[in-house]
């Protein structure tokens, strides 16, 4: 199994220590993630789990993905993915405040993202820690929502 990274510095293969992401999490009002160099994404992965490392991607290889979207305003959209492995494609969304589904923020390559899907800086650091913790189980600290559960529209076309 592959461990990887693309998160503001942090480029993998592997995954730096836990305690280096959390100043991005818990850091004061406006100062937490990182907005240079015109990107506000980031992820986590797995790539090869239960042996399929061996295996191409599309062709058996199981992967897990944590995706990130970080706003300073809304908080951070969070995305878990169960990827390959011979079965549909499961994601899993943060669940903020579901009666804003219907508004949308811009990233900073211009994806509207639901602001629904954003929770507190504070509570997005809890699930990725336990992301990490766990080797990509799907965090229980905080609440999630099935990407089948999201009403269509949820992500407009940009």
């Amino acid at each position: 199994m592959k461990k990887d990274i693309y998160f503001d510095n942090y480029f993998g293969p592997g995954w730096p220590e836990i305690r280096e992401l959390e100043p991005y999490f818990l850091a004061p009002k406006g100062k937490e993630w990182f907005y240079t160099g015109g990107n506000d994404s980031g992820g986590i992965s797995l790539e090869g789990l239960d042996g399929t490392e061996h295996l191409p991607l599309g062709r058996g290889r199981k992967d897990i993905e944590l995706a990130m979207w970080g706003n300073p305003e809304h908080g951070v959209l969070l995305q878990y993915s169960r990827i390959g492995g011979g079965v549909p494609r499961q994601d899993w969304f943060s669940r903020g405040d579901t009666t804003r589904l219907r508004e949308w923020v811009r990233t900073l390559h211009n994806d509207p993202m639901p602001v629904g899907l954003y929770i507190p800086f504070a509570e997005a650091w809890k699930a990725v820690k336990e992301f990490m913790e766990t080797e990509g189980q799907l965090p229980t600290s905080i609440a999630w929502i099935m990407g089948d559960d999201l009403p269509e529209g949820t992500f407009p076309d940009p």
